[in-house]
Parts: C-alpha cells; sequence; structure tokens
C-alpha cells in the first residue's frame, strides 16, 4: 500500500526514545515532508530529549491538521512527563491549522496536568479534543475544563480580530474520574462552547447530581449535538429527569449512549416519553443496556421507535428487566429488521442494526416490582443540588498533590502560557 506523502507515522513500533539521538534515526522522513497534515506518534514511549528535538521539527510544520500524541509516555518517571509535554504542545501551539489533538492513555493526573492546561486555555485552532484515559482526577478536571473556558473567550477575541476560527466541535474525555467535584466546571465550558457535535465522557464515576448539572446547565445549550456518550456513570431518576428535559433539544442527535447508568425502571420511561415528543428525527443508535429498565419502559420505547424516531436502527437493551418474549421487544426487533432491510445495503454491519443479544436479562420478581412502584427519588431544590456540588468541588481542589522535584516544570508551564498565535 503507498505511503501517504501527507501522514508521518511511528505508530505502534514500540520504540523507546529518550534522547535526541535516538530519535534522530526515525525523524528524516519527518523533516523532508513539506506539506505535511497528520503526525503519528502514538504506541511509543519518549524521553524528555526525544519530545525537545520532535517539538523543533513540528514547530516548522505550518500544515499540520491533526497531532496524534497518544500513549507516548509509557515507563516514564513522574518528573519527566510535564517537561516532556511542555516541549512538545509549546512546538504546536502556534500552529495555525493544528485542529486536533489525541493525547489519550497518557498519565497524566493532577501532578503533570499544567503545560496541558497552558495549551487548552491558548490554541484557538482547536477543534477536537482526544483527551481518554489520563488519570485526571476531580481537580485536574476542573482545571482542563476552566481552561476549556478560557479558550472560549480566546477564540471569540480572535474572531473579532477577523481570523477565521472554528467552534470546538470535538470533547472526548472518558475514564478520568471527573466525578461531581469538576461537574461545575464541565457544564460551563459546554454553555460557552455550545456548537459542540460529539460529547464522550463515560466511566468517570459522575453521580447522579453532577449528570443533572452537566445536562441541565450545559449540554442544554449544546443544540448541534450529535454524538453523547455518558455510559457507566450513575443516573438514577434524577438525571433520568434531567435528560429528558433536554433530550428534545437535541434535534440533530444520532446517537445517545446511556448504558450502564442505572437509570432505573421510571427513568427508562421517561426517557422513552422524551423520545416519543417527535424532536430527535435522525437518532439512529439508543443504548441501554444495564439500567434496570423494565417492561413498561420498553413499551414506550417500542412505541417512539415506530412514531417518533424514523431514523432508529439500533438500540442496546440487553441486562435489562423483561422478558425476551415481551411484546413490545419483539415489535421493536420486527421493526428495525424491516429498516434494515429496507435501507442497510447489500453490505450490512449488523452491529449497527436492531435489538443486540439479549442474552443477560434479569427477571424481575415481586419484591422489585413493589420497589419499582416506591422507586420515586426524593427530589432535591435547585440550590440543595449546588450546594452540594459546590461541597464536591472544593473537596476535589483540596486533592492532594506530589511535588515534582524539577523547578524547570514551572517555568516551562509559565513560557507556555505567555506563548500566544
Amino acid at each position: 500500500m503507498a505511503t501517504d506523502p501527507k501522514v508521518f507515522s511511528l505508530e505502534g513500533k514500540g520504540l523507546k526514545l529518550d534522547t535526541a539521538k535516538d530519535l534522530e534515526a526515525h525523524i528524516g522522513p519527518l523533516r523532508d515532508m513539506r506539506h505535511v497534515e497528520e503526525v503519528r506518534v502514538l504506541g511509543n514511549t519518549l524521553g524528555i530529549g526525544a519530545c525537545k528535538l520532535l517539538g523543533e521539527v513540528l514547530a516548522t510544520k505550518k500544515t499540520l491538521k491533526i497531532a496524534n500524541l497518544a500513549d507516548i509516555f509509557t515507563g516514564r518517571l513522574l518528573n519527566e512527563i510535564p517537561e516532556a509535554l511542555s516541549y512538545l504542545l509549546t512546538s504546536i501551539l502556534n500552529l495555525p491549522k493544528l485542529r486536533t489533538i489525541n493525547l489519550n492513555d497518557n498519565a497524566f493526573g493532577l501532578n503533570t496536568q499544567e503545560p496541558l492546561i497552558a495549551f487548552l486555555s491558548s490554541h484557538v485552532p482547536l477543534q477536537h479534543l482526544y483527551l481518554n484515559n489520563n488519570g485526571l482526577g476531580p481537580h485536574a478536571g476542573i482545571n482542563i475544563a476552566n481552561a476549556l473556558s478560557k479558550l472560549h473567550a480566546e477564540k471569540e477575541a480572535a474572531r473579532k480580530a477577523g481570523q477565521d476560527v472554528p467552534d470546538l466541535e470535538t470533547v472526548i474525555c472518558g475514564r478520568n474520574r471527573l466525578e461531581n467535584g469538576s461537574m461545575m466546571a464541565w457544564a460551563e465550558a459546554f454553555r460557552l462552547h455550545n456548537k459542540v457535535k460529539e460529547v464522550k465522557m463515560v466511566q468517570n464515576g459522575i453521580r447522579q447530581e453532577g449528570i443533572s448539572l452537566l445536562l441541565s446547565d450545559g449540554l442544554s445549550h449544546a443544540i448541534n449535538l450529535e454524538t453523547l456518550d455518558l455510559q457507566d456513570n450513575t443516573f438514577t431518576i434524577m438525571g433520568a429527569r434531567a435528560l429528558a428535559k433536554v433530550v428534545p433539544l437535541w434535534a440533530d442527535i444520532l446517537e445517545l449512549g446511556i448504558g450502564d447508568s442505572l437509570l432505573s425502571a421510571k427513568g427508562g420511561v421517561l426517557l422513552a416519553e422524551a423520545l416519543s415528543k417527535g424532536k430527535n428525527p435522525k437518532l439512529e443508535t439508543l443504548r441501554l443496556q444495564y439500567n434496570d429498565i423494565t417492561a413498561p419502559a420498553v413499551k414506550h420505547l417500542s412505541t417512539a421507535a415506530q412514531d417518533a424516531l424514523p431514523a432508529l436502527r439500533r438500540i442496546e437493551l440487553n441486562g435489562n428487566k423483561f422478558s425476551e418474549d415481551d411484546e413490545s421487544i419483539l415489535a421493536l426487533q420486527e421493526l428495525l429488521e424491516a429498516r434494515k432491510e429496507k435501507y442497510a445495503g447489500d453490505i450490512v454491519d449488523e452491529d449497527a442494526w436492531g435489538v443486540d443479544s439479549l442474552s443477560d436479562l434479569e427477571e424481575l420478581d415481586s419484591d422489585e416490582e413493589e420497589e419499582e412502584e416506591e422507586e420515586e427519588e426524593e427530589e432535591i431544590t435547585t440550590e440543595e443540588r449546588a450546594e452540594k456540588l459546590i461541597k464536591d468541588a472544593e473537596e476535589a481542589q483540596e486533592e492532594p498533590t506530589v511535588q515534582l522535584k524539577d523547578k524547570e516544570v514551572e517555568d516551562l508551564a509559565s513560557k507556555l502560557q505567555k506563548t500566544s498565535i
């Protein structure tokens, strides 16, 4: 297969590049590429010297659009990463076309976040951000979200100065233990960046108060949203109420992931009723596995799919509490199978159509039926929710950090903050 002349890749080579000399043997082709648009360095491990040299070369690549720097610090010491990261991010900050940055699977945490925060506060061209599995925690999560809020102000100032500035459209920040403590900051970031189209914040330990705030005060403003994945957090009836209120605002939503989130039986009904309003005509995929959803919600979902969700082609419901022979499930399977036959074409991705395998359904016993009737969670006022979240945020910001030995880390972060486009 011919090599793309606009892509430089060391992807997955497993190289251990400690020094500039180590990298020199591999970077020659990048030096020679005059119109490079994408750099992939993921799946190697880079030391300070290697990052400094890579940064120097990247700084000359004004055509660069995508920087994939995922998984490049495996095995590195805690005090190495900030300096190495600073060299990289300082170098690419002034690249005018760099719109996508991927830093997945790098262990930043609270102790190595400063260079990242400085970059995210200032890189006006940023359009697509990938920050998945970085060990941030709620305190660093607050700082990252605040950096994105500052970025919004930078983008607005650049627009007023006549620059062509893209909106922030993609935020992937899952598996980062963001928790309730950072949700006020994230809600504000999404309130500002209200043109966002894709948000994935899975497995972050966010509880119902935080989910409710994120949806009600943040993502409710994102009326262009196309993909939302909040799977493996905790909704309960409180989060379900918030979701039911905001779902009708997302006319362009294509994919909604709320699996493994304790949505609850009543919460499933509330969501289905919201989807029945006909405000989500483009919705194609609905992920609701392992949510304690029962037959009444399935009935509502089946009706919604038939009458109000003309584009729906995939729904995932395994791990809930109803019978596989429920007539509403059978109707749903029949409906989606008919749509597949009509619209899927000759080459079919079976995982993109129909109802998922229902191999792990639970039976709803009599005790649970009684509990379901009493399921209504005590509502809390907006003031009570805010008070709890403020307390969570304060506790998050008291999260202890390890003192880094290298004073140069702070100097580099300061230098990065002063750099401007």
